[in-house]
């Protein structure tokens, strides 16, 4: 299906498939446990940006998986290739941001692989399949809960119904530009598989979607409203830890902008230019196979 739902017809095996899908930054996030992994998500508040991976798929002697010219172990792109098929494929994954940095590259390297590898085998699934397999991926290999379903739909996304993971509500925020800067990561299964601090996080997530949850009927929605539940949520949450994430985010607030932790990672992004940040631009495009 395309991304209305229609059928694609007439794939062809190829010699190389390419995909994109944008980086997601996670701002909000309660952890919704399920013991099927199709049904394991989280809820909350997120955004895709303009920067994201480019995957190629070519048919290999073995699977393998190289980040920026370097092959290196990824289990989660080895899973969602072997969901899809038991050919042996190369997957190159090219892109300008960091694994580790918060901006979900997990479930955009999964989700763009997805992509590139039906589209190379000519499998002709449908992309909420694909995108269904890249998500139960990241669950299985504590990558990740909720970033497929941003990277699939592109946009400021809330999700605020439990069930089926891909499921979430747009938040009428245009495209803008966003700035980071990125410290250091945090391991995602040391913090989603800690009973006590999913505990904590799932509680400042109920308080921060009982904000959100009023926005999606607006018509346009304050951006940096956004930013400040989500700084609030860093905080009561208990994530919001690292002392030059904690200084930055002061900082911009106290020029007068909005400033927040990027889930999961020791990261900072903000509405407003700081000192050491990068900028990139929140974006509405989602994960597509390109063009040869």
């Amino acid at each position: 299906m395309d991304g209305t739902g229609s059928m694609r017809h007439g794939r062809q095996a190829m010699p190389q498939a390419r995909a994109f899908a944008p980086g997601n930054i996670s701002c909000v996030f309660k952890i919704i446990p399920h013991d099927d992994p199709a049904r394991m998500h989280s809820l909350g508040l997120g955004f895709t940006v303009c920067d994201g991976v480019e995957v190629c798929a070519r048919r290999h002697s073995r699977t393998a998986v190289r980040f920026n010219g370097r092959e290196i172990p990824f289990p989660t792109v080895h899973s969602v290739v072997e969901k899809l098929t038991t050919a042996q494929v190369r997957i190159d994954i090219d892109s300008p941001l960091a694994l580790g940095s918060g901006f979900g590259m997990s479930g955009a390297s999964a989700l763009a692989s997805a992509y590139a590898v039906d589209a190379l085998l000519g499998l002709g699934k449908p992309e909420t399949e694909l995108a269904l397999a890249a998500h139960v991926a990241e669950v299985e290999n504590l990558t990740g809960l909720g970033d497929v379903c941003a990277q699939y739909r592109g946009g400021c996304m809330v999700k605020l119904k439990p069930g089926f993971p891909l499921l979430a509500d747009p938040l009428p925020v245009p495209e803008q530009p966003v700035y980071y800067r990125f410290f250091s990561p945090i391991r995602t299964p040391e913090v989603i598989g800690d009973r006590n601090r999913r505990a904590r996080i799932n509680q400042a997530a109920d308080e921060a979607l009982a904000k959100l949850v009023t926005m999606v009927s607006e018509e346009k929605v304050d951006f940096d409203a956004c930013v400040r539940v989500a700084r609030q949520f860093s905080l009561n949450s208990g994530l919001l830890q690292d002392r030059e994430v904690r200084q930055t985010i002061a900082r911009v607030e106290a020029a007068g902008g909005a400033a927040s932790m990027i889930m999961l990672g020791n990261a900072v992004f903000s509405t407003s230019p700081f000192s050491g940040a990068a900028q990139s631009m929140l974006s509405m495009q989602k994960a597509r196979v390109l063009d040869e």
